[in-house]
């Protein structure tokens, strides 16, 4: 049965393949019956003349543009802009730009990067594609679940525009490396979600001389701002001391709404634009703020760069070395790494797997289950018969809980009483609420170790997680 899943996967993924090799055949089939089609309608009586010669047609350098026939009919909507036209284009098919981030962020940035001719884009990420990446992560498809993000991102780049050049850095960006990989570039676009590497990509940069096009997206609000661009702060100008680990969240924690950051990468393949052809106005010194609930757009000015910056300021540390040698998870106190929390506040005896919680269960044990979590994240799933009491109400429903557990007994005619365990989503809020429950004289109270992802996991896998 594994070999034949493994099989028509592999089948599938061939016939997506195949169906974007078709489509830009088609395309450029297309595009060039148009372009014939136009020089048929445009014969003089000079062309008629076997001496007669089209050398511009043929050759974009004898324009003094460089643009090939080709370009001049896929870029032809940017080239009828008198603002843009062909100083524009020129400038981005000669342009380089990284993307840090194949994600929500990345996907669109990379895909309008990629259709608008950007002449050599480098895509750099570690993870793979997961389900639940697709409703926001535009780039990939079901076909490459499972498989390498740059990958996917490279594949997807090259069939919107064959043309351009796609240089792939399947690794996670490190002091190691990011000096190496960046100097490659002309213009850096952070598409990341963590801090530390919000910090050390911005070093970096300033490091060598590299603009920053800085987005980030979170539940449903999103900011956007250059670095480091013209005289302009870099990211620690704004931001000399990281946050509080608290204040660090991420998407899989509190939730993104899919077209925010779609929208933000929208907005930054914009600016890398407009950088790398020196048209129209950067938000170099400003910031966009975005509110989706509202749809509310707004700009508002940024403190401009600080002349006592450790990393861009008149007497500024940062030197290569400096930097390779720097601990950015130390300073952060945040992993480059985003991982599940894991805490260990409970003894052994206060703890039972989701395994032992099923035994229980299956022998009818007399027993309460609280479910910690957020109301909302409750109606999404929950284990059968678990009483919800949000972590922050728990000291308010502490008689709640006591006439539940009575209840309990009664109804099971248990004569040593009801057992109280404690849930979450992954086992940490758990372990917060039988320590306070321990306090409050609820001894026995015991939380159950990974939440319902442990149980999805080890007791019963058709049991949605998310």
């Amino acid at each position: 049965m594994d070999s034949s899943g493994d099989e028509a996967s592999r089948i599938l993924c061939e016939i997506e393949k195949l169906k974007l090799a078709k489509s830009e055949l088609e395309h450029r089939i297309s595009a060039l019956q148009a372009r014939l089609g136009d020089l048929n309608e445009v014969v003089t009586e000079e062309e008629k003349d076997p001496s007669y010669r089209l050398p511009a047609l043929i050759n974009g350098e004898e324009l003094g543009h460089g643009l090939s026939p080709d370009m001049i009919y896929r870029y032809s909507r940017h080239l009828l802009l008198s603002s843009f036209g062909v100083q524009g284009q020129s400038s981005l098919v000669k342009s380089s730009i990284l993307v840090v981030g194949a994600g929500g962020l990345g996907a669109p940035a990379l895909l309008y990067l990629a259709a608008c001719g950007v002449g050599r884009i480098g895509i750099v990420d570690h993870d793979v594609v997961e389900l639940n990446n697709l409703h926001r992560q535009i780039i990939h498809t079901e076909a490459f679940i499972g498989r390498s993000k740059v990958e996917s991102a490279a594949a997807a780049c090259h069939a919107v525009n064959s043309t351009v050049q796609i240089e792939e850095h399947k690794e996670a960006l490190r002091t190691s490396n990011a000096l190496e990989i960046m100097s490659k570039y002309d213009i850096v676009v952070d598409a990341t979600d963590n801090v530390p590497s919000r910090y050390m990509i911005s070093d970096c940069c300033v490091v060598l001389g590299k603009p920053l096009v800085s987005g980030a997206a979170l539940g449903l609000e999103g900011q956007l701002t250059v670095y480091n661009h013209n005289g302009g702060p870099c990211y620690r100008c704004l931001f000399p001391m990281p946050p509080p680990t608290t204040a660090c969240q991420s998407c899989s924690d509190s939730g993104v709404l899919g077209v925010v950051p779609g929208i933000i990468g929208c907005l930054q393949a914009l600016e890398a634009i407009k950088v790398a052809t020196a048209i129209g106005e950067p938000l170099s010194g400003r910031m966009l703020l975005l509110d989706s609930l509202t749809s509310r757009i707004r700009i508002v000015k940024i403190r401009g760069r600080c002349l006592e910056c450790d990393a861009c300021g008149d007497n500024a540390v940062f030197t290569q070395q400096l930097f390779r040698d720097f601990d950015y998870e130390k300073f952060t106190q945040t992993p480059l790494t985003r991982l599940p929390l894991k805490l260990n506040l409970l003894a052994d005896d206060a703890r039972i797997s989701t395994g032992e919680y099923k035994e229980k269960v299956m022998n009818g044990e007399a027993h309460l289950l609280v479910d910690v979590r957020p109301a909302h994240h409750f109606k999404i799933v929950s284990l059968p018969k678990s009483l919800n009491i949000p972590l922050p109400s728990l000291e308010s429903k502490l008689t709640e809980i006591s006439s539940a557990l009575k209840r309990e007994e009664e109804q099971t005619n248990s004569g040593s009483g009801a057992s109280l365990y404690v849930v979450c989503r992954r086992g940490n809020d758990s372990q917060r609420a039988v320590q306070y429950l321990h306090k409050m004289g609820f001894t026995a109270a015991r939380d159950i170790i990974g939440g319902i992802e442990a149980w999805a996991r080890d007791v019963d896998p058709s049991f949605p997680t998310y």
